[in-house]
């Protein structure tokens, strides 16, 4: 058990001071979990990995011509990776496709013929870009999104630097949570009738000093590859989207345009004095991300990162009964990174590391409830109750030790503490008045 605690209210309201200072340049990195997060149970949202992959499967298995063709593959394909110790997901088996295309030549392997694996793939992608595309159901559902309260307190904050978000993402929530706000912001296109890339434009951004960057380094749905002269456009979506899908070539692919530029603006904003990063729903898994974001790092500036860790899962225990379990170690890859880098603080739900060492979250007994800060917003404070020796029933009396989980690290909650951040009268107000 660690021997060291944090006060979750300082740590709070430190980042209240950062996101509020104008010294400061705020970027965001948000992953896949920020896609799922749902302001409302109604709001539009992105499957995770797991819920996606049943749906990419029983794509494959439905096939009206090769359904139990698939159907068996997939099956030697899932116990070929489970002899490697690894789980039948969207990235284990697009990477068992990718690499079988590679090999087979003109043979055939689990019974498919290389045409077949190409045919596999194709179908992965097109139904992973269909789950993405939620923004064909939305229509005036903006307001239930969290991404458009981000955009709000965005519009609202009087920032002198303007905030850049950094997404895995391929959807298009933040482009409507911006646009529906009426925030200006710039992508690194330029353009009209075929809104073209320019790389250039991401070296030095200090032309539009107060205007929101948005850089998808993975790609996203309606980018194209121009085939009259090679730029890289922007129209409407379709089968030939530029995406880095989840598999073994991701790392290879995020060296191409646009990819590459977005990835250099990631370690530039990271080199720069004052910068301040927080990653949300990102696991630190694409190495390619982790390489930018540790060698920035390592130069003389005082950037530095916060990772809002959101490490809950459930489990079934001995009663088969869901419980919580948390992910989050002194000694899992994202607890030894910021350990020997304390540039980087991990808030994790139950622990932390800052400045190097881990710790858990103990809240001061003596907080005010009332204040405008209230702890209640930010953090779940865990409650007993003593058991009576005679009878064994417990009481009615509380007991709390201060110790419990921070809500931050959802990215909902998250949201949620910038919005308090904004006056309830600007907060109504739009950004476009």
């Amino acid at each position: 058990m660690p021997d060291k605690y944090f006060d979750p209210s300082e740590i709070v309201r430190g980042i209240q001071q950062l996101l509020v200072s104008d010294k400061k340049k705020i970027a965001f990195l948000f992953g896949a979990g920020t896609s799922l997060a749902k302001k409302e149970s109604s709001s539009p949202y992105i499957p995770a990995i797991g819920r996606m992959t049943e749906l990419v499967l029983a794509h494959l298995k439905e096939d009206s011509v090769n359904g139990d063709k698939y159907e068996k593959a997939l099956a030697e394909i899932e116990e070929e990776l489970k002899q490697q110790g690894q789980p039948l997901n969207i990235e284990t088996l697009l990477s068992n496709v990718e690499e079988k295309i590679m090999i087979i030549g003109n043979g055939t392997l689990n019974k498919l013929t290389k045409d077949e694996f190409i045919t596999i793939r194709e179908k992965i992608c097109g139904k992973i870009r269909e789950i993405v595309s939620v923004h064909r159901d939305i229509d005036s559902k903006e307001d239930s999104l969290i991404q458009y309260d981000l955009a709000k307190w965005i519009c609202n904050a009087d920032r002198k630097f303007g905030v850049e978000i950094f997404t895995t993402n391929y959807d298009y929530l933040l482009e409507i949570g911006l646009e529906a706000n009426g925030v200006p912001y710039f992508d690194g296109f330029t353009g009209s009738y075929k809104p073209f890339f320019n790389a250039d434009a991401l070296e030095n951004v200090n032309y539009l000093p107060k205007q929101t960057k948005l850089w998808k380094i993975h790609g996203s749905l309606g980018l194209h590859k121009d085939a009259s002269n090679g730029r890289i456009i922007r129209m409407s979506s379709d089968k030939d989207d530029l995406l880095i899908y989840p598999s073994s070539l991701k790392y290879s692919n995020s060296k191409k345009l646009p990819y590459s530029a977005f990835m250099d603006r990631l370690n530039l904003f990271l080199k720069q004095d004052d910068a301040v990063l927080f990653v949300c729903g990102y696991s630190f898994g694409d190495e390619h991300i982790n390489e930018r974001i540790m060698s920035a790092l390592k130069t003389d500036t005082t950037a530095h990162v916060f990772v809002l860790n959101y490490d809950i899962i459930w489990k079934k225990n001995d009663k088969g009964e869901n419980v919580k379990a948390y992910t989050f170690t002194e000694d899992s890859y994202l607890g030894k990174l910021a350990a020997r880098n304390r540039k980087i603080s991990v808030l994790a739900t139950r622990t932390a590391v800052i400045g190097g060492q881990f710790g858990e979250w103990k809240i001061r007994p003596d907080l005010d409830s009332t204040d405008s800060l209230s702890p209640t917003s930010y953090f779940s404070e865990d409650v007993t109750y003593e058991t009576d020796p005679k009878t064994g029933t417990s009481s009615k009396k509380p007991i709390k030790n201060g110790k419990g989980e921070l809500l931050l690290p959802s990215f909902v909650s998250f949201v949620g503490l910038l919005k308090n951040m904004i006056p309830k009268d600007e907060w109504e107000d739009s950004c476009g008045e």
